[in-house]
């Protein structure tokens, strides 16, 4: 079974900095495209960004391309999301999560097998 858990969630200033963390256990990490989404009070679960099984490719939301950074180590099973310079509207639950499809199909939440259960990020203006 595989379980994804998630960290480093909490308040943040905005401008600031913070970074999450999602280990996975029960599979083999390296096979699964890697992927955050998030989602507001009251709106729908949206994509974040998403890396390869290699971690050599990665896909960006519009919204938190040059802020946002994903990154990946393989032989801790973690995948990280580093938030810089975040702004109140990144306030959410942010969920990793699992796709065993491939990259093609990263920014389908449908696509993914596996989720974490998530971490609030607070943005405070």
């Amino acid at each position: 079974q595989v379980q994804l858990v998630e960290s480093g969630g909490g308040l943040v200033e905005a401008g600031g900095s913070l970074r999450l963390s999602c280990t996975v256990s029960g599979r083999t990490f390296s096979s699964y495209v890697m992927g955050w989404f998030r989602q507001a009070r009251g709106k729908d679960r949206e994509f974040v960004t998403a890396i390869s099984r290699g971690g050599g490719s990665s896909l960006y939301a519009d919204a938190v391309r040059s802020r946002f950074t994903i990154s990946r180590d393989n032989a801790k099973s973690t995948v990280y999301l580093q938030m810089n310079g975040p702004k109140p509207e990144d306030t959410a639950v942010y969920y990793c999560a699992a796709n065993y499809y491939g990259m093609e199909s990263a920014t389908q939440p449908d696509k993914y097998d596996y989720w974490g259960q998530g971490t609030q990020v607070t943005v405070s203006s």
